[in-house]
């Protein structure tokens, strides 16, 4: 086998694979069309989607495997804007057998020019945001990245969450 340095490899993440906190509002997972989401009922009060960034990919060997440059993450809003809309971004570390996990180190990141201001995140409609990753890296076989979307929804806002996508480097 040869070797491959790949820049335009993805994997879709569907909207099962993340966890969401939420201790205001019910949420269902439905499809229409084939077109699934987590669906979030109106209500008053922050929620926040955890999204694991499932590589196929990791290296025990430096400046091998998946080096993550962006992740995409789709949404709906629909009867009132949210109040509020941030992600957030951690590597980890992980721990050793018998180790405690370590503190989470934050990665800096730049939001699309269609959501790079708080107000235009909340908007109603659909959304597809793009938060490309200021200093990419080789998420190797000790490390895992994960995403936070933080959300304050309206009393009457409608959200819908339908996935996110990994963009990253392949090199084997």
């Amino acid at each position: 086998m040869g070797y491959i340095h790949d820049t335009g490899m993805c994997i879709f993440l569907p909207p099962e694979t993340s966890q969401i906190d939420d201790e205001v509002a019910a949420w269902s997972d439905e499809g229409s069309a084939n077109v699934w989401s987590k669906d979030r009922a109106a209500a008053d009060g922050a929620f926040v989607i955890k999204i694991p960034v499932l590589l196929p990919h990791q290296n025990s060997t430096a400046s091998r495997g998946s080096r993550v440059t962006s992740i995409d993450i789709w949404w709906g809003v629909t009867v009132a804007a949210l109040d509020s809309l941030a992600a957030d971004i951690q590597l980890l570390t992980l721990p050793a057998t018998g180790g405690a996990w370590g503190a989470a180190a934050a990665q800096t990141f730049t939001y699309d020019t269609y959501h790079d201001t708080a107000g235009e995140r909340i908007t109603t409609g659909y959304h597809k945001m793009t938060l490309t990753l200021d200093t990419p890296d080789w998420i190797s076989n000790t490390k895992c990245l994960i995403v936070q979307l933080t959300v304050d929804a309206a009393a009457t806002s409608v959200f819908k969450y339908y996935g996110s996508r990994v963009n990253y480097t392949l090199r084997v």
